[in-house]
């Protein structure tokens, strides 16, 4: 059997923002560390993302020790705006909606939110989900009372660098990784050997494979351009639709909070 090892490890600390790349990262129950803690919300409350407001693909994001840099590429002016990743003093809570869930987060500063509403042209709020506010994974695939920051569903997703390879040799013109947003890519193994992962380790940390990823059309976004497209999404409904959902990728739940690096080899458990 090939070699599987962990390859790629990418956190999105604004949802629905454009990935940063790191080289390791602290596994937390809510998924890594800095990972989806923060998301814009619309005057009602309600989470953001590329699939209504595409341009959200037009912002670069890096980290630089504790702080987060966020750069908009909307027009030539390339505003820029530095946000603090430390956890922020208790602040008055706000009622968000993020799909079907109402949780507790907190506006961090006024002066983001303005900031992102001058550039998306919108109003919206910049906020933030503490580490130990309660947002419950689904119960039909929890383990031990698992939580979710404001990721999608699931606080962990990973891809084989195969998987996408599959995808692209049936393209006409190739996709990043990055259309898929996953924490975790490795190499070695065949193409979605992944769906079948149950109980698998990466370097220290032992992992759980609970459910596969069904796609929404935001892959359809080129994340260079915030354009919207077809592809993939067209080419994978010929041979990855299970019922009405397109799946790509596995959703995981960490059993050990420890650390993952590049490099780190992936065991699976029989």
């Amino acid at each position: 059997m090939a070699r599987l090892t962990l390859s790629e490890i990418w956190i999105y600390p604004i949802k629905s923002f454009a990935g940063i790349r790191l080289s390791k990262a602290k596994v937390k129950q809510k998924g890594l560390e800095f990972d989806r803690r923060m998301m814009l919300v619309d005057e009602k409350g309600r989470f953001i993302t590329q699939r209504e407001h595409s341009l959200m693909a037009r912002f670069r994001l890096s980290m630089d020790k504790r702080e987060l840099l966020v750069e908009s590429l909307l027009d030539d002016s390339k505003m820029s705006l530095v946000i603090g990743l430390d956890q922020p003093a208790r602040l008055p809570a706000l009622s968000v909606t993020i799909w079907d869930d109402k949780v507790q987060a907190i506006e961090l500063n006024p002066t983001y939110s303005n900031w992102f509403s001058t550039q998306l042209k919108m109003k919206c709020k910049l906020v933030y989900f503490p580490e130990n506010n309660v947002r419950a994974v689904d119960p039909k695939y929890a383990m031990n009372n698992d939580q979710v920051s404001l990721a999608d569903g699931y606080p962990f997703l990973i891809i084989g660098q195969s998987t996408l390879d599959n995808l692209n040799s049936k393209l006409t013109s190739r996709v990043e990784m990055n259309r898929f947003r996953p924490n975790f890519v490795f190499t070695g193994g065949e193409p979605h050997e992944e769906d079948r992962w149950k109980n698998f380790s990466i370097g220290p940390n032992r992992f759980q494979g609970v459910k596969l990823c069904a796609r929404c059309a935001l892959p359809t976004v080129d994340p260079q351009t915030g354009v919207k497209g077809h592809e993939p999404i067209a080419t994978l409904a010929t041979y990855r639709k299970q019922g009405n959902k397109i799946l790509f990728g596995q959703n995981l739940l960490a059993i050990d909070y420890d650390e993952v690096s590049e490099g780190d080899e992936i065991e699976l458990e029989a």
